[in-house]
């Protein structure tokens, strides 16, 4: 499909720059069914119990963002140099994106903040580069000491990320290191939220995917058959495979909160609609076309025009409802991205 039908005009003050106080008071914007002409509500987070139904299963991304900018020069001093790390490869490697990596050669030392130093390795297809990060202390450690949250480039190149940021860019499930961008669905939860969840017989599931800087890169072919999808780290272990089957089984829905989680069940899913295991890398690129087997809804943030996650929920909702729905967010003042407000997309109504 061409890229550009997915694209809309979004004027830039309805970027969110910071998010709502407390966090479950955002806005959300429920869309039952595919039908384009159908009635949209306008919802709270608040109201997402009384949206679902007693046996259903909502299924959280853990993983826990990392202080994964960095700034420094390479070693001579001769070039500044910023790197977002995207993957890790080992204990002490990392895949990074390097701005100005021009003036970056394989073998060169580069010094960050903290006195962390790290090896530029090997160059990808991608364009980014391996980095090898000197000394005994773990990497986290490290990035701990130099880092800063790797915020969005449309928040980012509109404010300087500051220690609130530590906070508000990490979900109240983070408990796995990895990602350097938060599964930002799950930013609207509280205890308050989960705790009427819970009274409503509303089950949780957690599953890891670390989300890697790729997701922040924009589609530059014309047609979706000609983009390359980043790969990401995810991990479904079999008991909770074995609980979502359970649901499945007793008629009842999986809900994934957030596109990673979606995309790491549909990973797994198989043709009978059940859910395996899984413990690898995936890059799957949902279209519209594609089948769904693992999840019967979605709540997430509102995306990119053009991005690889307009596509995902176009393909759920069909592409006219998404187009619809999105005009009826920017008409009634909703707030986009990663601290925006949130949807709950129910294509079966």
């Amino acid at each position: 499909m061409r890229v550009d039908l997915f694209d809309f005009e979004l004027p830039p003050e309805l970027i969110a720059l910071r998010p709502v106080r407390p966090r479950d008071a955002a806005r959300m914007l429920l869309v039952r069914g595919t039908d384009p002409s159908a009635p949209i509500e306008d919802r709270g987070v608040r109201d997402l119990p009384d949206l679902l139904n007693p046996g259903d299963v909502l299924v959280f991304n853990d993983t826990r963002v990392i202080p994964a900018q960095l700034e420094g020069r390479r070693r001579d001093g001769e070039a500044k140099v910023g790197a977002t790390l995207h993957k890790r490869i080992d204990l002490r490697r990392w895949q990074a994106f390097l701005r100005n990596a021009k003036r970056v050669k394989e073998g060169d030392a580069l010094v960050f903040g903290g006195g962390v130093t790290a090896i530029a390795e090997e160059r990808h297809g991608d364009g980014s580069m391996t980095l090898f990060f000197e000394g005994e202390e773990p990497v986290e450690v490290l990035l701990d000491r130099a880092g800063t949250m790797p915020l969005p480039p449309y928040i980012a190149s509109k404010r300087a990320i500051d220690e609130a940021d530590r906070e508000d860019y990490q979900t109240m499930f983070a408990a796995k290191d990895g990602a350097v961008a938060a599964p930002t669905a799950s930013l609207h939860f509280t205890q308050r939220l989960v705790d009427a969840l819970d009274e409503r017989g509303i089950l949780r599931e957690t599953l890891t995917l670390h989300v890697g800087a790729g997701t922040f890169l924009p589609v530059k072919a014309e047609d979706t058959d000609d983009h390359r999808m980043h790969a990401e780290f995810g991990i479904i272990r079999p008991e909770v495979a074995d609980r979502l089957n359970a649901v499945r089984a007793a008629g009842n829905r999986i809900v994934a909160v957030g596109t990673t989680s979606l995309r790491l069940l549909e990973s797994a899913s198989q043709p009978d609609r059940t859910i395996a295991p899984f413990e690898g890398d995936t890059d799957i690129f949902i279209t519209p076309g594609y089948a769904f087997n693992a999840v019967d809804g979605l709540m997430t943030n509102f995306h990119l025009p053009k991005s690889t996650l307009m596509m995902l929920v176009s393909a759920l909702m069909t592409r006219e409802r998404m187009m619809a729905a999105y005009a009826h967010a920017i008409a009634n003042r909703y707030r986009f991205y990663s601290y925006g407000d949130s949807s709950l997309l129910l294509p079966g109504g």
